[in-house]
């Protein structure tokens, strides 16, 4: 089960389909052992970047029992998020029968003032219940914005709140905020992971956050840095980050993030098609040239991408 202690690389995994648009199996099983290789600590499953809202409740359903089975016994969170409570129930219910660790959360767009979004969420926990939970708090997305006292309010509330994916832009001081509250007593403990695609990866760490919970194409980067950090050598995991901040921030870009992940990931062998799902971004072959272009560079700095430069 998903508590508040978990810490390492949760890998946000996306949904792979075949060029037809149907739920490719086996990718969605070779992409699991690929990210239990690379030695992510937990994944998640049907999040923003997994293409959620476009999967109907059964094949929603064949993904969270097709990663489960090739997780390795790796904790695996479903994100649930929905705009009505129903949906959420039924998947949450699903998932945790199949065996999943927890759920994850996100408000409804809109939300607007302390009461409501309280209230919201409170109703949403009673909606998974008895499955403890992570709060994703991603308001460049949502609109809804919750400070560190409202985090708190909802953690002491409610004990299956035992994570929060912080993705709140700026959102340091956020994060150094949650950790002094807990520190003093004044929250339980939660599970803080960073998001954003990991560009403040080494920032996060460094402020208390005990994990990255994000999608980016190298996951292996993200597990080596966060521990050269925690071994105290910033340095060399400031070396090891910057190689790849090109390519994260070409994966970040709104609207196509998604396409070029796939195709990194497609290239690497995670998976064997690039496909997202309509209605969803094609990249042009000028978009294609300036990634492949990326990956060569990255190669004489991190072996993880030789294999991609020999091609």
């Amino acid at each position: 089960m998903l508590t508040a202690q978990a810490q390492g690389v949760c890998v946000i995994c996306p949904t792979p389909f075949l060029p037809d648009g149907t739920l490719d199996e086996r990718s969605a099983a070779s992409m699991t052992e690929a990210y239990v290789a690379a030695g992510a600590t937990g994944l998640t499953i049907l999040g923003i970047m997994g293409e959620a809202p476009k999967l109907d409740a059964e094949e929603s359903l064949r993904l969270v029992r097709i990663v489960l089975k090739h997780a390795a016994g790796l904790p695996v969170i479903v994100g649930v998020s929905a705009p009505g409570y129903a949906p959420m129930r039924a998947l949450a219910r699903g998932s945790m029968d199949a065996g999943a660790a927890g759920v994850m959360i996100a408000p409804p767009m809109g939300l607007r003032g302390d009461e409501a979004i309280i209230s919201w969420m409170q109703g949403a926990s009673e909606a998974v219940a008895p499955a403890p939970w992570c709060l994703q708090d991603f308001p460049q997305l949502t609109n809804v914005l919750m400070t560190a006292k409202m985090i708190a309010t909802l953690a002491k509330a409610d004990p299956r709140l035992v994570m929060l994916k912080a993705e709140d832009w700026p959102g340091l001081d956020k994060i150094s905020a949650l950790v002094s509250m807990m520190k003093a007593g004044e929250m339980p403990r939660i599970a803080i992971y960073g998001g954003n695609g990991g560009q403040y990866l080494p920032e996060e760490t460094l402020r208390g956050a005990d994990g990255m919970m994000t999608g980016y194409a190298f996951p292996e980067m993200l597990v080596r840095v966060r521990n050269l950090l925690l071994d105290g050598k910033r340095d060399e995991a400031m070396d090891a980050f910057e190689a790849h901040l090109p390519l994260i921030r070409t994966e970040l870009q709104p609207g196509l993030g998604l396409a070029v992940r796939k195709y990194i990931l497609a290239r690497r062998g995670i998976i064997a098609h690039p496909t997202v799902r309509a209605p969803g971004p094609k990249l042009s072959d000028a978009t294609r040239a300036e990634v492949d272009y990326q990956l060569a560079r990255l190669a004489r700095r991190d072996p993880t991408a030789l294999k991609l430069a020999a091609e």
